[in-house]
């Protein structure tokens, strides 16, 4: 095995505590900046040369995807399914109002621990910034815990029949409406008859994008 530079002593040892830590691998981003490299570019070097070397391997098709040669898999991490996009500004439409039924588009590595012994849950990568002031971003990945029932204040995944759309927003019931409340003071609710509403499912964890 050839010999390792400093950089990559240095990713490594941070590969290592980041799995410790988290139960998933760093983002090239969070690399550059906890081993303060110039350049996301120098980073993706420097793992090229370690794949080279065998201290790591790569698959470029994941997020994150990124495993230390020799170490198993940390125990207590769950694969769930991301199943496409969901808006957290105004309501985008989506291919099917029944349910997310379709192939997901890749797999995300969460923390078993961070599900809450969750079993139904899949994940949405959110488009938009009405939920800026719950720090959920564009871009986040939202874990959601697919359910039809949801408690005031909770952040749903809702399904507007009428209009064919579905969105993000905090679950807030008034009377004969519900008011789909966003977290940014420079929107407005969404208010909807309660036969118009399906919820999909509530948020238990958020992933935030670098």
């Amino acid at each position: 095995m050839s010999k390792r530079s400093a950089k990559q002593e240095a990713i490594l040892e941070y590969l290592t505590e980041f799995l410790d830590e988290h139960g998933y691998p760093p983002s090239i981003r969070e690399i550059q900046d906890a081993c303060g490299l110039s350049s996301t570019s120098v980073v993706d070097y420097n793992l090229r040369a370690m794949e080279q070397k065998g201290l790591i391997r790569r698959d470029r098709d994941v997020s994150r995807g990124i495993e230390i040669v020799g170490r198993s898999r940390t125990q207590g991490v769950r694969l769930v399914p991301l199943m496409g996009t969901i808006a957290a500004g105004d309501p985008i439409p989506v291919p099917e109002s029944e349910g997310w039924t379709r192939a997901p588009e890749e797999d995300v590595e969460v923390l078993e621990s961070r599900l809450r012994g969750r079993e139904q849950v899949y994940a949405l990568r959110v488009k938009g910034e009405s939920m800026i002031d719950a720090m959920i971003n564009d871009g986040d990945v939202v874990i959601i815990e697919h359910r039809s029932m949801a408690e005031p204040g909770e952040q749903i995944v809702a399904w507007l029949k009428d209009r064919g759309e579905t969105t993000l927003k905090e679950f807030r019931p008034e009377g004969d409406r519900v008011r789909l409340q966003p977290k940014n003071p420079t929107m407005e609710p969404i208010y909807v008859d309660p036969e118009n509403l399906e919820i999909q499912g509530a948020v238990l964890e958020v992933i935030h994008a670098f």
